[in-house]
């Protein structure tokens, strides 16, 4: 299921021919409807097969599957809607990775549930918790961020700790050791403002606008010029000052201080956006000269939010995970259908099965795209080619 070759095989069956014109539609009527009842979010994550998100009153809500507990509300029963995380922790930030889902509380404490074959909960075992449990280590993190079967946070110190699988030399540790079930400090003496887990990979922005990459590298996604694995942060390539950057499932991408988007790695559907369906070893301009806020890697698709709060996507787009109103997959970006002023939003790293979620700055949550378990929230388990409201429980 995780090889890198079953994903161009199955984009090819699946994925009809990019097309550059899309014209936009508008939200339809159900989907303004599914919005009565919505919570108020003041941010959401979406994961490979299930999304979770924070309201503006810090509680944790999450929905989709749950096989191994990763909605956090103490069951396995998988969800439509929008269920809320057990106990009475309240939350800054969630983030859903891959079986599993991290939180950091408003004390700064990391939490998380889930999966935890891998260790990727932190809490020094293997066993899976369906509610959530302190990550060891007594640390207090200002962001964290969770991947395929890896987390990591970033402390006050601006100090980056990583957990789970290493398998690839996705904690930067520099170490072989296969697996970390508690917080490991990232090598190389780095000071870190934000770090993104990725797939296999990880990448981080210091406080000096440097974007380091480590991990698998075999695409590219590391941005060095090679197509090597890295148990160290590596620079990326280019003399960019990056701001904000995100690890997708092979590739890689980066905003810098003046709002330009360039991305690198794996090019199969366009996810590059840079107009060709080339692998790039190092930083390439994203075309179309759009000014970003932020940006999200997904599978085979990135989105991203301009200073103007409008979203775009680009990439592989089966399954509508674009938001366009179609299927047809972009090379270059493309607007996100309905004209809603997104602050930010989310891709997921579900290799043939993608989607994004994204607030508006009056707190409602909208995702679109997969929706096999019900990763939406919108109460149905129907693909969504536009932005559906995620509904209250």
């Amino acid at each position: 299921m995780h090889s890198r070759r079953v994903v161009p095989l199955l984009l090819a069956l699946l994925a009809p021919a990019c097309s550059e014109d899309q014209s936009p539609t508008t939200p339809t009527s159900e989907s303004a409807e599914l919005s009565q009842g919505a919570l108020s979010f003041r941010q959401v994550s979406a994961g490979p097969f299930h999304s979770c998100g924070v309201t503006t009153d810090s509680l944790a809500y999450c929905w989709g599957d749950n096989s191994y507990g990763e909605l956090g509300d103490g069951t396995t029963d998988s969800r439509t809607r929008s269920v809320a995380v057990a106990g009475e922790l309240r939350f800054l930030q969630v983030s859903a990775g891959g079986y599993f889902t991290c939180g950091l509380t408003t004390t700064n404490v990391a939490y998380c549930w889930g999966q935890n074959y891998f260790g990727q909960l932190g809490n020094g075992t293997t066993a899976h918790h369906s509610v959530p449990a302190a990550v060891s280590g007594g640390l207090r993190f200002r962001s964290l961020g969770a991947g395929w079967h890896h987390a990591c946070g970033v402390t006050f110190s601006n100090q980056a700790f990583c957990w789970g699988t290493n398998r690839h030399g996705e904690l930067g540790d520099s170490s072989t050791v296969v697996q970390r079930s508690t917080p490991m400090q990232v090598a190389g003496g780095k000071r870190f403002r934000q770090v993104a887990p990725g797939f296999r990979h990880t990448c981080g922005t210091t406080t000096t606008d440097r974007a380091f990459c480590w991990g698998d590298g075999s695409n590219g996604q590391i941005g060095d010029g090679r197509t090597t694995r890295r148990r160290l942060p590596r620079g990326v390539a280019g003399g960019h000052s990056f701001g904000q950057v995100s690890a997708g499932l092979y590739h890689s991408c980066g905003v810098t201080t003046d709002h330009r988007a360039f991305c690198w790695g794996h090019n199969f559907s366009g996810e590059l956006g840079d107009g060709t369906q080339l692998d790039r070893l190092k930083p390439v301009a994203v075309a179309g000269g759009l000014q970003f806020g932020g940006l999200s890697t997904g599978s085979q698709q990135t989105c991203g939010v301009t200073t103007g709060s409008l979203a775009y996507c680009w990439g592989a787009n089966q399954v509508g995970e674009l938001g366009n109103g179609g299927t047809d997959g972009r090379s270059r970006p493309g607007a996100v259908v309905g004209g809603i002023h997104f602050t930010r939003l989310s891709s997921s790293l579900g290799e043939a099965s993608s989607h994004t979620c994204a607030v508006t700055a009056d707190h409602r949550a909208y995702c679109w795209g997969y929706n096999g378990t019900g990763q939406l929230g919108d109460g149905s388990t129907t693909n969504r080619l536009t932005p559906t409201p995620v509904v209250g429980p």
